[in-house]
């Protein structure tokens, strides 16, 4: 069994450990600078949708693509990685609601035969554990399972999620099921499957037709295999400045391959805390299921607003290759950010070396700005 890291790779508590509160700051406009200053500290472009009650705001800074100088602009795509989880985890507590499943029913009923590896407990195993990352289950994240992407150079290289699933589960589980909390996307992946199981139909056509459509998120894609992204869309780098925007999303599947804006992506947060997606008791279920740390797709956080005053927030980060992601809202549904930067180094973040980040800096100086008022 190896030692697994129990957080995600761009988690709340790295960023907010790795920022100093910009709330007292006295300027005209602190998120406005804010944004400006990540585009100053090396992210080519940083986008944001900010709103507090009814006011909403626009802002961008930088560029969309460094070799051609377009500007970055709120309507670019961009992709928003583990974002999506709260898109799969809201088609399943849909399910859960129908009376197709249970929280509560086993990995072993529902997937039969597909978790295997010496030590794993599939009947331990519950949707709920999968969801809030409880279940032990490997994350299969090391530098040889992305060598063909960035050693090799082969951007468009697919690896199927049932295959990342073997992979994960040859490791060995990292802890018993429940016995503590461990960030692994193999969790997503499986509860991806689940929802194709039960309803006979695709994961993508389920996101589409009970999210996508509904709530009118056009600019919003769940790609399989299909390396680029269609349509204007923000341009994504590592540390170096290298172009990581072609990269087969194939292996993040329901964890993390969905492509969006931040206006999209905003909406249908909104949706999902508002209860507008989910019945009573799902709603319910949801938000009772985020305390401090990861809940059924959401996390919550203590932001530091300065002195002894903090702010909780509901929602979630991204980071992939290419491009970092937040999306959070206060607890009392008042403010809101959704922001994207095109900087993730997915190399530096399995590097796991003391002191080595992703980005240039960690993009939370905005969601400071926008979060405590």
């Amino acid at each position: 069994m190896r030692s697994r890291r129990a957080v995600p790779a761009i988690a709340l508590a790295a960023l907010l450990g790795a920022s100093t509160p910009a709330v007292a700051d006295q300027r005209a406009d602190p998120l406005r600078e804010s944004v400006d200053g990540l585009v100053r500290a090396g992210f080519p472009g940083v986008v944001a949708y900010a709103r507090d009650g009814a006011r909403e705001r626009r802002l961008s800074a930088g560029v969309a693509d460094t070799a051609t100088g377009e500007p970055a602009t709120g309507w670019h795509r961009f992709r928003i990685a583990r974002n999506t989880k709260a898109f799969t985890a809201t088609v399943l507590l849909r399910l859960v609601g129908e009376g197709e499943l249970s929280l509560v029913d086993t990995v072993a009923e529902l997937l039969p035969g597909v978790l295997r590896g010496d030590g794993y407990r599939p009947e331990l195993i519950t949707p709920r554990r999968l969801l809030d990352h409880t279940s032990g289950y490997d994350p299969a994240d090391t530098p040889e399972f992305f060598a063909p992407y960035l050693e090799r150079g082969d951007r468009a290289h697919v690896i199927p999620p049932r295959e990342v699933v073997r992979r994960a589960g040859a490791h060995g589980p990292a802890f018993a099921p429940g016995e503590r909390t461990g960030y692994s996307n193999t969790n997503y992946l499986l509860a991806g499957m689940i929802i194709e199981r039960i309803t006979g139909r695709s994961v993508v056509t389920e996101i589409r037709e009970r999210i996508l459509r509904p709530l009118g998120l056009h600019r919003t894609t769940f790609p399989i295999n299909d390396p680029r992204i269609a349509g204007p869309h923000l341009h994504g780098y590592d540390l170096a400045g290298t172009d990581l925007t072609v990269f087969s999303p194939s292996y993040d599947w329901t964890a993390g391959t969905m492509i969006s804006t931040v206006d999209d992506l905003a909406r249908f947060q909104r949706a999902l805390l508002t209860g507008e997606l989910l019945a009573p008791e799902q709603r319910r279920r949801l938000l009772g299921s985020v305390g401090d740390g990861y809940g059924l797709g959401l996390e919550r956080v203590e932001l530091p607003c300065g002195g002894e005053t903090s702010v909780a927030a509901i929602g979630g980060t991204g980071g992939g290759p290419g491009y970092s992601s937040v999306a959070l809202t206060t607890e009392d549904g008042r403010r809101q950010l959704v922001l994207a930067a095109t900087v993730f180094d997915r190399a530096a973040d399995l590097s796991h070396e003391p002191g080595r980040r992703p980005w240039p800096v960690a993009p939370m100086a905005p969601v400071l700005a926008a979060l405590c008022g």
